[in-house]
């Protein structure tokens, strides 16, 4: 994660931007200096946003990114913000965010990204005309379905410990496949009981039917949520291997028309 130097270098601001279904507050994060640079779109988890989520929009900031940490529950209304260490330590995690994961989808966080999508054209210091994104837990599957319904302008998508990608139902990411051109990289734990070996398989066969470009990697010894700083099962060794990984993705496919980009 970043340095306070780093940190006292990113610019971050607070908009509302206007979707069919309200105003959706996002943060947005600048590297110091006037770009342009490539755009990111970070999808969060269960537990919104909070003081971790935003660490880890800084993080990919400081690498050279515009990154838009948009607050996807916005439809549910006012919320926290949570701790999960409290909320795991309680046991009342179905009943705290049980409500707020139901009030978005995949399909709504997709339509919420063609009002970001259409934010970051506004924006001067923003490159090039394709972005990333990348989605943690319930995010991993919206970051794949943003890919999918907008492939001519997501080039690269990031899943870390994303639930549910493969299932019966009709949000189910996997059904995307087809529709998708980005490069993927999906990296899944060992422990995790909301992406089974079995769900990950048709996940993987679903992109294989479609000639979809992705590398999916199995975290061993690590679980569900090992990304966030702020989640008791954090693993700095296996976030800092995510981290890497997603800036080689993004690096190459972001930034290769600039070689000068930071």
């Amino acid at each position: 994660m970043p340095s306070t130097a780093s940190k006292n270098m990113i610019k971050h601001e607070t908009i509302n931007i206007r979707t069919p279904d309200g105003q959706c507050a996002t943060h947005v994060f600048t590297p110091e200096g006037t770009g342009p640079w490539p755009a990111v779109i970070v999808y969060m988890d269960a537990f919104g946003i909070r003081p971790g989520l935003m660490q880890m929009g800084e993080h990919i900031a400081a690498s050279g990114y515009v990154v838009l940490v948009p607050d996807l529950f916005y439809r549910y209304g006012a919320y926290g913000p949570l701790d999960p260490k409290e909320v795991f330590a309680s046991g009342g995690f179905r009943a705290v965010v049980g409500p707020l994961m139901a009030s978005t989808d995949n399909v709504k966080a997709a339509q919420d990204t063609e009002a970001l999508l259409a934010y970051l054209d506004t924006r001067k210091d923003v490159a090039g005309d394709v972005i990333g994104t990348v989605g943690f837990c319930m995010g991993g599957g919206m970051a794949i379905a943003a890919a999918g319904t907008y492939p001519d302008r997501v080039a690269a998508a990031v899943s870390f410990h994303g639930g549910r990608l493969a299932t019966d139902d009709p949000v189910s990411p996997h059904l995307l496949a087809p529709k998708i051109r980005a490069e993927l990289y999906v990296a899944v734990a060992d422990n995790d009981g909301s992406s089974p070996p079995d769900m990950v398989e048709r996940f993987e066969q679903a992109l294989d039917d479609a000639g979809v470009r992705y590398r999916c990697e199995l975290y061993r010894g690590a679980s569900h949520g090992w990304m966030k700083p702020d989640f008791p099962v954090y693993d700095e060794a296996a976030a800092k291997r995510g981290w890497s990984e997603m800036f080689a993705l993004f690096d190459r496919v972001l930034k290769q028309e600039r070689p000068d980009a930071a």
